[in-house]
């Protein structure tokens, strides 16, 4: 979270590397966001509706793109719910690969 105090924003990079392979959906799988403030995104639509809550709201937009067959994603979906908790000010997407 180190770009948070130098860009005044907070700047995550999430990696799809090493995911190989194709398999069920986010919601189908369910990755563990328990806990957390996480918005799962599926269609267009989902989309469309939480930028224009997000811009109604003022909340910045956290988007990880996702998918139930990647391992570093499953890994990454609880510190993710969890940054979610810590900062409720921004909006937390996970938008699943295979399904949009």
């Amino acid at each position: 979270l180190r770009g948070l105090r130098e860009s005044g924003g907070l700047s995550l990079k999430f990696t799809m590397g090493g995911c190989v392979g194709k398999g069920r959906s986010i919601v189908e799988e369910k990755l563990d966001f328990k806990g957390g403030n996480v918005h799962v995104i599926t269609t267009k639509e989902d989309w469309d509706q939480k930028i224009e809550e997000a811009n109604k709201d003022g909340k910045i937009v956290v988007a990880n793109f996702s998918a139930s067959w990647c391992g570093p994603c499953r890994v990454i979906a609880p510190v993710y719910a969890e940054m979610s908790k810590t900062y409720p000010q921004l909006m937390f997407l996970t938008i699943d690969v295979d399904d949009l």
